[in-house]
């Protein structure tokens, strides 16, 4: 149960963060500002969301959430199954083509060594975030995966929902005083998370 309230406390304090950064980084807008800010935001979800989400894989384990809250399991179909592997995939390979496209045409990383320049090639041709994508699916996978409620409901009411709003709340406000006019015209011509469909949607 200790699991549970730390990863709720975590998400409660990414919440906190991504709000006051956002509302500071509008009242004292600049480059060094947005660069600091986003690191500052980085370290937080590496020191809170991170640990707890790690720490319970291994207690109490990605199949016992369900039975510490007395929730009842999702059902055990085969094809469940196969939709949360293929998830967990296809998500895998996301977030490593993300990494990868970052590392060598962004100069940088995902966290604390931010990139350097605007990555517009690759996998970023299509979708401006497939790493938050992949996250997203592989959560999601996994909780398919293990049966459980509590993983399959907290991706698509908490992680997708919080994340989704730092992404547009903050990054994209930090990139547009970090990187300026190149990422405005990257944002109105890519669709932001899924490739082909709502690209009308920003």
């Amino acid at each position: 149960m200790l699991t549970i309230v730390l990863q709720v406390v975590a998400w409660l304090a990414f919440m906190a963060g991504t709000i006051t950064f956002g509302v500071w980084l509008r009242r004292n807008p600049g480059k060094k500002n947005a660069e600091r800010t986003s690191q500052v935001l980085h370290l937080l979800f590496w020191v809170t969301v991170a640990p707890s989400m790690a720490w319970g894989v291994v207690y109490p384990g990605l199949s016992r959430y369900d039975r510490l809250l007395g929730l009842s399991p999702l059902p055990s179909y085969s094809i469940l199954s196969l939709v949360g592997f293929l998830s967990v995939l296809i998500g895998m390979v996301l977030i490593l083509i993300a990494n990868v496209s970052l590392w060598f045409f962004g100069k940088g990383a995902n966290a604390f060594f931010l990139t350097r320049q605007l990555v517009v090639t690759n996998i970023y041709e299509w979708i401006r975030n497939p790493m938050s994508l992949g996250v997203y699916l592989g959560s999601f996978g996994a909780g398919l995966l293990m049966s459980s409620t509590y993983m399959t409901f907290g991706t698509l009411l908490v992680l997708i929902p919080i994340h989704i709003f730092y992404l547009k709340y903050f990054e994209e406000k930090e990139l547009e005083l970090r990187i300026g006019p190149s990422y405005l015209e990257y944002k109105q011509r890519v669709p932001f998370l899924l490739p082909g469909l709502f690209a009308g949607k920003r």
